[in-house]
Order: structure tokens, then sequence, then C-alpha cells
């Protein structure tokens, strides 16, 4: 899509939290800007607070204005939210409320979390290059139900004066059917192979999520299916990522899978996100959030402000949204082209930087990378 002419210009949720997020998200408004004069096209921004900025500034992680604008918005780039600042586990108010609340209010119940290996990269992987070579999944991570939103979920002291807690893990068929479609969509715009995880061995809704899995699997005939339980799929991660396509999960299994497979790609500096619903925005594109997996996690403190944060995971989350909500493909293309040339002539954030003796690396700070990506997304040849 063009805007050039004066057409409707998309507005962005711009939302970067704390932290390094505030760093790795500039950097991908540096690549969206070298993108708009590449391509002739138009956007707006604006900004608003989450996270702990939030809530120093108005006493809860998800302002009302915050959520308002994300609703207008055509898709909402978000950098991370957290940091010792607020970190107390009795407090009532946490920074992590409010991307769970922001996915809640816009109905985003599928995580896609592309786990791509840049041949650039391999020798940065914890795993052996005859194993880690050629691995290109998706994971999508059902986003809405599970643990993290079942209710009961609390904590409290018996009368004995013993501390207890409970949270619930809990699935409808409606919630698992359609994440699960998700995957079979995007499988057959791939390699279509499709892996199932679950753990239909001890939970009953491990058993409903499989009974609904091997249903909806009759309707796509075309792509293969396997069905992991989750122990074995974190094995076989590192035992033959290679193998797998698009993996489909609950919340939790998907959140602890990524994070595992982030060592796959050489960091989890190098992993974006897109969280997708069922709403379509102005441009003819769904309603999601980009975002790097890392959040804060990833930095200790002392990074923040340094210039050591890798900002490729926000980059390539902004192509994502380039392709999944601003009906941009191209150039959601022509950026991860660009992150592979860089990367390709040895540029590297510290993170990703390898060894002292690794031939042809320049370590450079995240402006510097952020520049360099932006260039290359300029000089580019558009076919």
């Amino acid at each position: 899509m063009s805007n050039s002419s004066g057409s409707y210009t998309p507005l962005l949720a711009v939302l970067p939290g704390d932290g390094v997020g505030v760093e790795v998200v500039d950097q991908g408004l540096v690549v969206l800007d070298a993108v708009s004069r590449r391509f002739g096209w138009q956007y707006r921004t604006e900004r608003a607070l989450v996270g702990g900025a939030a809530i120093d500034a108005e006493g809860t992680a998800l302002p009302d204005e915050t959520l308002a604008l994300c609703k207008r918005a055509d898709a909402v780039y978000f950098g991370a939210v957290g940091g010792p600042k607020w970190d107390d586990p009795r407090a009532s108010v946490r920074p992590e409320q409010g991307i769970l609340a922001l996915r809640k209010g816009l109905k985003l119940y599928a995580n896609l979390r592309p786990v791509k290996l840049f041949s650039a990269l391999i020798a940065q992987s914890v795993l052996k290059e005859e194993i880690v070579r050629g691995t290109d999944v998706i994971v999508i991570r059902e986003l809405t139900g599970g643990l993290y939103f079942g209710k009961p979920s609390k904590r409290w002291t018996t009368a004995g004066g013993t501390m207890k807690a409970v949270d619930t893990l809990a699935y409808s068929e409606h919630e698992i059917e359609r994440v699960l479609r998700t995957g079979f969509e995007l499988a057959r715009g791939r390699r279509k192979k499709l892996a199932s995880v679950d753990k239909a061995n001890v939970l009953n809704s491990g058993r409903l999520w499989r009974e609904v899995a091997t249903r909806v699997a009759k309707e796509y005939p075309d792509v293969e299916v396997e069905h992991v339980l989750v122990d074995s799929a974190a094995m076989y991660l590192m035992k033959r990522p290679a193998s797998f396509d698009v993996m489909v999960t609950e919340n939790m299994f998907g959140d602890i899978l990524t994070d595992e497979a982030a060592v796959l790609a050489g960091s989890m500096g190098m992993l974006p996100s897109a969280s997708l619903g069922t709403g379509k925005n102005r441009v003819g594109g769904t309603l999601g959030l980009y975002e790097p997996i890392h959040g804060t996690a990833l930095y200790t403190p002392e990074v923040v402000g340094s210039g050591k944060a890798n900002p490729i995971a926000a980059i390539l989350s902004a192509a994502m949204m380039l392709r999944y909500s601003l009906s941009m493909p191209e150039a959601g293309d022509a950026i991860e082209t660009a992150v592979q040339g860089v990367l390709d002539d040895g540029y590297r954030t510290s993170d990703i930087a390898g060894g002292p003796n690794e031939r042809g690396v320049k370590v450079v700070k995240t402006e510097e990378l952020g520049r360099l990506v932006a260039e290359r997304v300029e000089q580019l040849r558009i076919k």
C-alpha cells in the first residue's frame, strides 16, 4: 500500500515502556523512517505510557488513555516493561500487568514468535552447526487463556499460618480452535508442517487441546501434523530444531519454549513477536501488537543507557508489523534483508559478538546498528 497520494495515513501507537524498551523502539522507528523514504509511504505516531513509567505517572500499568489510543490505532509498537524499581513481589500493581491487560483489551489471542537463525550467527548458537543450521520455526502461543488468566488465581494464609497459592489452567474449545487455525493457515504458506504441543498425558486441558487439534487437522489435509508433549518439545528443540516449521501451544508453554528457543538464534535480542486478533484496521490489515520477546529481563540495569542493547528484535518486530498490520509485506521483506546484510558484514551488538577471536566482527552500539539497518533499507533495489 502506498499513501503518498494523500490517502489515509496509518497511525502507530508507540509504547516504549521502560528501560531498554525506549532505546530499541527508537531504533525501530529509525528503520521505519527509512522504509517511509524508500517506499514513498507515510505513517503517523502517537506515544503513550505503559508499565513502570505509567505506574509512576498514573498509578496504573495501563492508563485508560493508553488503551484508548491503541484501540484507535492501526498497530501497536511496544518496547519493554519492568525493572528493579518495580520488582517488589508484594506490590499490588506491577509493570507486567500493562502488557497482559493490553493483550486482553485488544483481544489479541495469537502470539507469533519467529525463531530464525541467521547464517552469520551460526557460531553464536549453543548447539553444533550440523544440528542448528536451517532453523526457521514460528511458535504460535495462545495469549488470552491458560494459567495467566484463569480464575481463581490467588494467594492466602491458612488458619494454621501456612501460605498457599492457586492458579487455574482453563481453556475453552473455542480458544483452542481459533489459535490452531491461525497455525494451520500460516503453515500452508510455509513448509506445510505443524506441531501441536500439549500435556495430554497429565492435564485435562491438554487432552482437550489434542482432541481439538485432531479435529481441526482434518480440514487441512495438506498440512503434516505432529502431536508433541511439551517436555518432549523442549528436548526436540535442542536435538532437531530445524525439523519444526510451525508450533502451536498454550500460553505458559509458549512463553517458556520461545525463551528456550532464543539460544538457537544466538540471543534473545534477535527474536521479534506479533500478537494478533480478529479485528481489522483501516488499511486492511490485522490490528496487532509488535514487540521484542526479551522484555527488560534480558538486560541488567547497568545496560540501560550504555548503548549495549540489541535493537534487532525490535527492528524485526517492525518488519512483522508492516507485513501483518500495515499491508506492506515487501517493506517487511526489505527490513529482514537489510538485517541479514548488516550481520553478514560483521556488525554486532555485544550480545551477539561471540568470542574475542572471531574474525571480521565489528561491535557497535544500539544507535549505530539501527542506523546501519536503515541505510541498507534505503539502498536496497526493489523488484
